[in-house]
């Protein structure tokens, strides 16, 4: 049987153990599913994960550009990275998340991903071999052989292409 906690109870514990984990006791990554693909986020790269607030569209921008987000006063644009990868975009539902980007990019941005899921420990994952996928800066296998790419969030913010969101 399932315990149901309340959203602020499970935000607040999230957000205590992403503080402890980027405090240097733990080399943890945040998990994210991005369409069928796992990804892990580095903690000191990320800002935090919340529910999908109401996103206001921006005309003449991008498709994968889904609008901009007011969270708690700030204005943030809103980026569907699945579609910015080139894949589905996220169906918004329940279990989809906003990965806001850290504020020591000094960008107020959000990737819109399908879920969270929760922290791993890279000691864990083995690398893998060969050509690794763009925005990512390693990829890795765990011990049930799922895949997982490591988000080169500096890279993916920095780049033209995600910078450039009019038609």
């Amino acid at each position: 049987m399932a315990v149901k906690t309340s959203l602020r109870d499970y935000q607040r514990d999230l957000a205590e153990r992403l503080k402890s984990a980027g405090a240097g006791r733990s080399a943890s990554k945040l998990g994210v599913q991005v369409g069928g693909e796992a990804w892990l986020v580095d903690l000191t790269e990320a800002g935090e994960v919340i529910p999908v607030p109401a996103i206001a569209p921006v005309p003449l921008t991008r498709p994968w550009f889904k609008g901009m987000a007011n969270i708690r006063g700030k204005l943030y644009s809103v980026v569907d990275f699945p579609a910015f990868l080139g894949r589905a975009p996220v169906t918004v539902g329940d279990q989809s998340r906003l990965l806001l980007v850290g504020e020591r990019f000094r960008l107020a941005a959000a990737l819109l991903i399908d879920r969270s899921l929760g922290l791993r420990n890279p000691a864990q994952l083995r690398p893998r071999g060969g050509e690794i996928a763009q925005w990512a800066r390693a990829e890795y296998a765990d011990n049930d052989g799922k895949e997982w790419k490591e988000l080169d969030l500096p890279d993916l913010v920095q780049h033209p292409d995600f910078l450039s969101v009019g038609l």
